[in-house]
């Protein structure tokens, strides 16, 4: 007995030793310039950088992808694992995307896929030149428009981190996480013009445990939008406008059972959005749910529509009759309106607008102070198909 105890501790003993050297090995870099790339904007990178990436990933200890201070032109590029060891993704300079059409009809500039422990970071710039994309971008009108590039994509990526970037002109998403676990991005600027169609700053889906904090998103579409299947998603100390608010959803126009829970929006500021805090589903859907959501210590100023729950959303007409067999089948609930501050640029500042079929449940206001800033009187509140309470100070006078 004591023999088989001796030979599992020296087992035992034996694989940590093998864990200390695997994560004890000393940081290795993989410039990419040792593998051909070149900072002279014309030249395009694409391959220099998926070799540069195999050498990384197969290396077994704490890999460093150098990208050194100049600007790279690089095509469309997926990097994908798993990796052998960690992985950091260092941007120092900028990475500048391609402007022929034919080399942008594709959803994904940069993505990473199947990956765990990555960390990009760097301090540098993400270029998706955008302006040879919006002109062609029909998607307003046309719910079949073709795919733009999402300037930098996560696919599968667990417990990750992204910081200290800056994304310009996205020819579409700036950022987007799909499937993911445990993630957080933080300290990054988004910039794209107010008029940019589709320009999303971040964009969630299928993903649990996400955090967004301390960046400024300024955009043409949704700063932060948390598509089917966000749970866990907690966002605080992020200031957005332009653009039309953090939104949750739209959901129920592809399938049923389309379930976001878990949001927690905190400290953010809104400041000339079209929308600030923005539920929405489709008019006509099949059952999802979408509940216990907090939206707390929130500063509106000069926001069209600070407090809004669309359930009659329907961009591309004809939806069918509202109220009837169309109506959306989304059940929202136990949705909270805490300290939430500043001024609207429409009268109606609160807008909760939900379904006949699908009446909202458990929706609550609480401290509520928001003027309006135009002429025409004070604001006002408007709801529809909603069972909830109002607590504390209500201006406007709450409707629930």
């Amino acid at each position: 007995m004591a023999l088989k105890s001796s030979f599992g501790i020296v087992l035992v003993l034996i694989l940590l030793c093998f864990i200390d050297i695997t994560h004890g090995l000393s940081p290795k870099l993989f410039d990419v310039r040792n593998y051909g790339a070149i900072a002279d904007e014309k030249t395009d990178n694409t391959q220099a950088f998926l070799e540069a990436w195999d050498d990384a990933c197969a290396y077994g200890g704490r890999s460093r992808f150098y990208i050194p201070p100049g600007t790279f032109l690089l095509g469309s590029v997926s990097f994908v694992g798993p990796c052998e060891g960690t992985m950091a993704f260092l941007i120092r300079g900028t990475l500048k995307a391609g402007t022929q059409p034919h080399k942008f009809s594709t959803d994904t500039w940069i993505g990473f896929r199947y990956l765990s422990d990555l960390t990009v970071k760097g301090g540098g710039y993400l270029d998706g030149q955008g302006q040879v994309a919006w002109p062609l971008n029909d998607c307003s009108k046309n719910s079949h428009c073709g795919p733009f590039p999402v300037s930098m994509r996560f696919d599968f990526v667990n417990n990750s981190r992204i910081h200290h970037l800056r994304s310009i002109d996205s020819k579409n998403t700036h950022f987007s996480i799909f499937a993911c676990y445990n993630m957080s991005i933080s300290h990054v600027r988004i910039t794209a013009p107010e008029d940019s169609p589709n320009t999303d700053g971040v964009r969630i889906g299928v993903s649990t445990k996400i955090e967004i904090s301390r960046s400024v998103i300024r955009t043409g579409d949704d700063c932060i939008s948390m598509l089917s299947g966000s749970k866990d998603i907690d966002i605080y100390d992020v200031s957005c406008g332009p653009g039309h608010g953090i939104s949750v959803g739209s959901l129920g126009r592809s399938h049923g059972d389309e379930y976001v829970s878990g949001i927690r929006i905190r400290n953010c500021s809104f400041i000339g959005t079209d929308n600030g805090l923005r539920i929405k589903t489709w008019a006509s859907s099949l059952y999802s749910l979408a509940s216990n959501m907090i939206f707390e210590d929130i500063f509106m100023q000069n926001v069209r529509n600070p407090i809004l729950i669309d359930q009659q959303y329907c961009p591309f007409p004809p939806c069918g009759n509202w109220g009837g067999s169309s109506s959306s089948a989304v059940q929202i609930k136990n949705v909270k309106f805490r300290n939430v501050w500043g001024t609207s640029s429409s009268k109606i500042a609160i807008n909760i607008q939900c379904s006949r079929m699908m009446p909202c449940r458990n929706i609550e206001l609480e401290d509520i102070n928001l003027a309006y800033n135009g002429s025409g009187g004070a604001a006002t509140s408007l709801c529809s198909n909603v069972k909830g309470f109002a607590f504390g100070r209500q201006r406007p006078p709450g409707c629930l």
